[in-house]
């Protein structure tokens, strides 16, 4: 495989990665925000679908995508830039998996509560928050990869 051809994919997943997150925190938000329960429900299906369908494959393209690139242009593996790259990376997807879950759980709760036409409980409302909040430090660790992979810094390393 050429760099180039690497490179490519790997910007495309990346661009999936982050605008698939993106998109569907912005619909989830508002859709949450609307309280409407039929648009909830339908909202968190879809988000849910959009993390199997687009999410996943990206997160498993971006390290093969990576490493190709790191091969075909001779990267070194301890380059500061590169360790604090995938360092964020990881973080990125501790945050993810249990994000996925509780999206997952939300779903459920706003499907039942579409189908038994009753409002959504207090525990949608913290699994919210709960998922809110583990985005923040995804979503701001993936902006610093972006930086990193096109800034590729002179960093120090702690250790």
């Amino acid at each position: 495989m050429e760099y180039l051809i690497a490179k490519y994919i790997h910007i495309v997943s990346s661009t999936l990665l982050f605008g698939t997150g993106l998109g569907s925190a912005f619909y989830k938000w508002r859709a949450d925000k609307s309280g409407d329960i039929p648009s909830i429900a339908f909202t968190n299906r879809n988000v849910v679908v959009a993390d199997w369908w687009f999410t996943t494959p990206s997160i498993i393209v971006q390290p093969l995508s990576g490493i190709a690139m790191i091969l075909l242009a001779g990267f070194a593996w301890t380059s500061p830039w590169l360790l604090a790259s995938v360092g964020l990376y990881l973080v990125a997807g501790a945050c993810w998996i249990p994000v996925v879950k509780l999206q997952m759980q939300m779903r459920d709760i706003s499907d039942r509560a579409l189908t038994d036409g009753t409002e959504l409980s207090s525990e949608y409302a913290v699994k919210v928050r709960q998922w809110f909040w583990l985005g923040v430090p995804a979503f701001t660790a993936i902006m610093v990869v972006f930086y990193m992979m096109v800034a590729r810094p002179t960093l120090a390393l702690p250790f």
